[in-house]
């Protein structure tokens, strides 16, 4: 029996198709972020250069802004596989039970992105990163998002401005230390309700880096921001290990060089998108900005660093000294 061509080469075409569908691995990356923010937009650009490099093998889907999962669940969903990537805060990683990386939660560790980077992209990093691995967790990269200002519905100029109020914070042990040195009432609310715990007087504050306060309309119900900048907001880019280790090492290459790359893109825009989204919220004219004075500032790092001390049982001297050698901090000459 004879078949005509046009149908043999439809068939052919066929099986070519069902071939390269089956061959596709997709990667799940949730975040709970808005599009248009520094993690946001690296997502974005990972999910576009792994398509690429891999000639289109690996289809990133990113679902932004809690699409998927919220802040307390999308660990979970790693772990077990409903997901494949993630890009969460670095104090998601305490209640894991990686304490270490609560580090980067303890107020004025670091002055400037130059002493962050000696420890995201140096040893002390690495060194972390591999803590993950007993968890079912490969780290590929760091994230920046940027330094944090604290907001309120009052000017916060000294000290005593801070007392009483209560705060939404992320769920650190160490960001509530933060806040209970500051005579403040921490309150562990999830990113994507913050707005609405704000607007109806759930909390009267918060923290975070001027993109994330802008896009996700902070400034509409907060009358001031004080640029602090006291403490760090980043990410670590995960994987699941089993999926991870399952790929084809070609494959696993070429997504590294994708996360290399966007990694790179998103340290470089973390700081223009920050100040840009601080521009917007200026222009807005619905909050209040105040740059605090050297000494308001030196008083308040000087309530704040204490938390080092009492958090180290926690966290572990060793990292911290780790980072403070990096660094350079020295908490006694303050």
């Amino acid at each position: 029996m004879r078949f005509p061509v046009k149908s043999i080469l439809a068939g052919a075409l066929l099986a070519f198709g069902a071939t390269f569908a089956q061959a596709q691995t997709v990667i799940k990356f949730s975040h709970v972020v808005a599009q248009d923010t520094p993690k946001g937009k690296a997502a974005e650009f990972f999910a576009k250069k792994a398509e690429e490099l891999t000639k289109g093998k690996v289809k990133v889907e990113v679902y932004a802004n809690s699409a998927l999962y919220k802040d307390k669940e999308e660990m979970e969903a790693l772990q077990l596989g409903s997901v494949q990537m993630l890009a969460p805060s670095l104090a998601k990683f305490g209640p894991l039970g990686v304490k270490e990386f609560e580090v980067f939660d303890l107020p004025f560790i670091f002055d400037n992105r130059d002493e962050l980077h000696k420890i995201t992209t140096g040893p002390v990093g690495e060194k972390l990163m591999k803590k993950l691995q007993t968890r079912g967790i490969t780290g590929l990269a760091f994230w920046d998002n940027g330094f944090k200002d604290f907001s309120a519905n009052k000017p916060l100029h000294s000290v005593a401005d801070y007392k009483g109020l209560k705060y939404r914070i992320q769920s650190s042990k160490v960001l509530e230390e933060e806040i209970r040195a500051l005579g403040g009432i921490p309150q562990v609310i999830a990113f994507g309700e913050t707005y609405q715990a704000l607007q109806t007087g759930v909390v009267d504050a918060t923290e975070n880096p001027p993109s994330n306060f802008y896009t996700q309309k902070m400034h509409e119900v907060q009358k001031h921001v004080s640029l602090t900048k006291h403490g760090y907001l980043g990410y670590a880019v995960i994987v699941n290990k089993k999926f991870w280790d399952g790929l084809p090492g070609d494959v696993r290459g070429q997504l590294e060089d994708a996360m290399r790359q966007a990694t790179a893109y998103a340290n470089q825009i973390a700081q223009d998108e920050n100040d840009r989204a601080m521009e917007a919220v200026k222009a807005s004219g619905k909050t209040t900005i105040y740059t605090p004075t050297a000494e308001e500032r030196a008083a308040l790092k000087k309530a704040l660093v204490p938390v080092h001390e009492k958090m180290s049982g926690r966290i572990g001297k060793e990292i911290i000294q780790d980072v403070y050698k990096a660094t350079g901090f020295d908490p006694k000459k303050l």
